[in-house]
């Protein structure tokens, strides 16, 4: 991922931008629906950038174009990533669904293969 913006964290009802790490750690409970690993350690999340009004841009991908799950996969994010404590850590998000490099296996990391292996598969 790229870390095009970094910041100190802060909610995003406390004026400040928050953090790259935060973000990604957040994301962590976005989860893909078929196959029920998040979203970071399948390696879909490909950049984070945030602007000067708290807005998270995500790029981010799935494993397949053809996937029909877009939707959950964004009401997801924009929970994680706009409610809780403070009022969350954005203002609001954007996704922009990318294609280009298309996802791989080699994407997902070390975490990722090793949840995959538990619920049987072999990456």
């Amino acid at each position: 991922m790229s870390d095009e913006t970094t910041t100190a964290a802060t909610p995003a009802t406390g004026g400040g931008k928050a953090a790259l790490a935060d973000i990604e750690e957040a994301m962590k409970d976005v989860v893909d629906p078929e196959l029920g690993i998040n979203v970071v350690d399948l390696g879909l999340v490909y950049g984070m950038h945030v602007d000067d009004e708290n807005v998270v841009t995500l790029d981010m991908t799935l494993t397949s174009a053809a996937c029909p799950l877009t939707d959950v996969i964004e009401d997801q994010a924009r929970q994680a990533l706009t409610t809780g404590p403070g009022g969350g850590l954005a203002n609001d998000i954007r996704i922009n669904w990318v294609w280009l490099p298309p996802w791989g296996p080699d994407k997902i990391t070390d975490e990722g293969r090793d949840q995959l292996r538990s619920l049987g598969f072999n990456v």
